[in-house]
């Protein structure tokens, strides 16, 4: 029996290692594409519903803090599984937007804000790339019920994904005002 779970765990581990490696190279891949897809003036507004998106993950990352340090497991796996389905649906607007638009360039002016904004921007797409692996063994092992396991999924998990998130918020909006 001991044998049976070690191999399901290494099973789990393995579609975990492969998620972590597969999402980014594709998105990596459908965004190097630069022939776009017509897929109608209704994607202009993604870059719109992914900030909210961003926002709405990062309160309910905070939510989900605060109730594990209230002892509610309940509510905090509902916060939990809620920002893991928008983070979901954050990467399937993402897609969306990027295949079927071109990037904005960013328009502010003056050293420092260009500086502030690239730094944010390329430290919010390195984490968010990173973090994949660290949320998805998270989730697995909360799920599961392997607390010890799930505890230091999350000590890197947590402060990795909220910064994302909230950078995410800042990056949107230092370039909604160049959205055409």
């Amino acid at each position: 029996m001991a044998t049976l779970t070690l191999e399901k765990k290494q099973k789990y581990q393995r579609v975990i290692n492969i998620l972590a490696l597969v999402i980014p190279i594709a998105v990596a891949a459908i965004l190097g594409i630069r022939q776009k897809v017509d897929l109608g003036a209704w994607t202009k507004v993604l870059p719109h519903v992914i900030g909210v998106i961003n926002s709405l993950t990062a309160l309910l990352l905070l939510a989900g803090y605060y109730f594990i340090r209230k002892n509610n497991r309940v509510a905090h796996r509902q916060m939990m599984t809620g920002a893991f389905i928008l983070g979901a649906l954050f990467l399937v607007c993402y897609v969306l937007y990027h295949i079927s638009n071109k990037s904005t360039p960013f328009g502010g002016t003056g050293t420092v804000l260009r500086s502030t904004y690239y730094f944010l921007l390329i430290s919010h797409i390195t984490l968010s790339i990173v973090v994949v692996w660290f949320v998805l063994r998270a989730v697995y092992f909360g799920y599961s019920n392997q607390l010890t396991e799930h505890r230091k999924a999350v000590k890197y998990a947590f402060p990795i994904w909220l910064y994302v998130s909230i950078t995410g918020v800042i990056v949107y909006l230092m370039i909604s005002p160049y959205y055409v």
